[in-house]
């Protein structure tokens, strides 16, 4: 009896831990302006537990002819003309608990059509201000980073 007593509080105690985990993951799930503040971004957790983010507003979501931006800079060319609003820029970021941010995603770019390896963090307490830092080649020290602000 004891022996089962034990191993509940086992399991109740590593699943209050993956729920702890799971909802410090979450704190990035929201809408930011993105730094040049021209788009709003959503952050989500899709059902493989990792993160996403994709367009949902456009403050000019109409090119200069009047037709829905699209995404013309796109290196697959069967992708230049797929619509802007909505497209998915932010893919596969996992939460890392260790070093407290979320790693290994890529960041899609529609304006250069250049997708950089990245990672997003927030600093302190402070969950307003998301910074993103896309790099090349693998090496953090070569890319730039940016701030979003979370949409109330």
């Amino acid at each position: 009896m004891i022996r089962f007593i034990t191993a509940l509080i086992f399991i109740a105690g590593i699943h209050v831990g993956v729920s702890a985990q799971s909802a410090r993951a979450d704190e990035v799930s929201g809408t930011y302006w993105n730094a040049e503040k021209t788009s709003h971004i959503q952050i989500y957790r899709a059902i493989n537990g990792k993160y996403y983010g994709k367009i949902v507003y456009l403050k000019q979501p109409n090119d200069k002819y009047g037709q829905p931006k699209t995404d013309p800079e796109n290196p697959n060319k069967s992708l230049r003309s797929r619509k802007r609003l909505g497209m998915l820029i932010m893919h596969n970021f996992a939460w890392n608990a260790s070093e407290s941010r979320w790693d290994n995603g890529t960041l899609y770019d529609p304006v250069s059509g250049s997708t950089y390896d990245g990672y997003m963090y927030f600093k302190g307490s402070n969950r307003s201000t998301l910074y993103l830092r896309g790099y090349v080649m693998g090496m953090t020290w070569l890319g730039r980073t940016s701030e979003w602000t979370r949409i109330k």
